[in-house]
């Protein structure tokens, strides 16, 4: 397995791994990602792809967010062809993202997301470290991974890019 940065030719690619992943004609995810490329928010260097024998297999991208007026990041969607979820993919694009956003020297990135699966990255409950969604609805599955360059003055009110609030 490869994980790379996405290039141009995996875009159709990309659309039907949240497409299969997220089991429908067109999921919101879909949307999102095309929306998310063509905005601000979009870090080409922080949309990954797992690559398997040649084949865009699973997709990840952290995008521009804030928490108050300090920019952070946020994660999703991550997705995997149903195929091959449960085999590593997801967590090696994980493990990938998290680097990147690490190696940027950027403070934290956060979700909303399972509470049994992001644990084991190193998510905790946003609310835990004093950051909260802005959409009170989010509380309970939304969770922050701090990263080496994390400043416990970091608190506030956590926003994600504006196509986050289209769906």
């Amino acid at each position: 397995m490869l994980i790379r940065r996405e290039n141009p030719g995996d875009i159709d690619a990309v659309a039907e791994v949240h497409r299969q992943a997220f089991d429908g004609d067109t999921p919101l995810e879909v949307g999102l990602v095309t929306r998310l490329r063509s905005g601000d928010a979009w870090i080409p260097q922080l949309s990954l792809v797992a690559e398997l024998a040649g084949s865009v297999a699973g997709h990840v991208c952290l995008t521009r967010a804030t928490v108050d007026s300090t920019d952070v990041l946020a994660l999703g969607p991550i997705g995997v062809l149903p195929g091959l979820q449960r085999d590593g993919v997801g967590s090696a694009l994980m493990h990938a993202a998290l680097g990147g956003a690490d190696a940027r020297d950027e403070p934290l990135v956060a979700l909303l997301g399972h509470l049994d699966y992001y644990p084991r990255f190193g998510f905790v409950s946003g609310t835990s470290v004093g950051i909260e969604p802005d959409q009170p609805s989010w509380s309970s599955h939304f969770q922050v991974r701090r990263l080496a360059r994390w400043n416990p003055s970091i608190t506030g009110t956590f926003r994600y890019a504006a196509p986050f609030y289209d769906l």
